[in-house]
């Protein structure tokens, strides 16, 4: 029985008495699976892993995709390549990773695509004296709290997700700015995603900017996008999780919204990210 300690009434359990730079038994992944499944973020702290030990970890749990490309349109890694880099860190004018400094949004990572990512593993490397922390909320808890009205609404219903910028708000190379959300360049995702193993019901958002519900008046569509958003972000279904040295974070990214506060740009902050492999988005 893994030790594990409950961060939020909603979401986030911090598991201790573990190395995971240790070859883990089955018994142990399917622990740790069952308590992801539960709790829908892990916090490890006081790991020590190299790129390699984070892979090994990381793919006891799918198949690993590699990151996409950062908004200058270069791999981020090239000498790993299912390393992502989340840093502000630059080597002359070049940064060596993605996000920068700056606040991210709400967001899932890759939901513009059609299989986005079902999770991901990120290990703190190098952290500011302050800021940069991360916020998760479950999504599970904000659908099951929409009253019944908005749940019969959205039912069906798919949303753009924009593909043109990260999260942090940099339009990628190769996209132009959006001026009429209807063509949002992305992909078409269901408003409410249905876990193919548990049936359990969620919503599935992706991130606000320049979303569009198909089939409705732009005008219809932000309001109901701002309402969902509201109730989405509402801090009693999230965690705020503050960096320390060496913390590894696991979290299930079709269930879960994140964001990130900024930080002071004179300081460096480096955390190697892992990603697993999704499937097809359920309605």
């Amino acid at each position: 029985m893994l030790a594990n300690t409950p961060l939020s009434k909603e979401i986030g359990s911090e598991v201790s008495g573990i190395n995971l730079a240790d070859d883990l038994d089955a018994a142990t992944v399917n622990a740790i699976r069952d308590l992801w499944s539960e709790r829908l973020v892990l916090i490890f702290r006081g790991q020590h892993l190299d790129d390699d030990a984070l892979i090994r970890f990381s793919k006891n749990f799918g198949e690993l995709d590699p990151p996409g490309p950062n908004p200058y349109g270069k791999p981020i890694n090239p000498d790993n390549p299912l390393i992502n880099i989340i840093s502000n860190i630059k080597k002359g004018d070049e940064p060596i990773g993605n996000l920068g400094d700056g606040e991210a949004v709400w967001h899932a990572d890759m939901t513009y695509v059609d299989t986005p990512p079902k999770g991901a593993v990120l290990h703190a490397h190098e952290l500011p004296p302050s800021g940069g922390n991360t916020y998760f909320a479950n999504m599970y808890a904000a659908y099951a709290a929409l009253d019944d009205e908005t749940k019969a609404l959205i039912e069906g219903k798919k949303a753009i997700h924009d593909g043109s910028r990260n999260s942090a708000g940099m339009l990628r190379k190769g996209y132009e700015v959006i001026t009429d959300v209807t063509q949002t360049p992305g992909a078409r995702q269901p408003l409410v995603r249905t876990d193919p193993k548990t049936g359990k019901r969620c919503l599935f958002l992706g991130r606000r900017p320049y979303s569009y519900i198909l089939g409705m008046d732009v005008d219809e569509s932000e309001a109901l996008l701002d309402k969902l958003w509201a109730h989405a972000s509402d801090m009693r279904f999230a965690m705020t999780h503050v960096w320390e040295m060496g913390d590894v974070l696991m979290w299930d990214n079709l269930s879960v919204l994140h964001k990130r506060d900024a930080f002071d740009p004179t300081t460096r902050r480096r955390l190697h990210r892992t990603q697993l492999r999704g499937d097809e988005v359920i309605a």
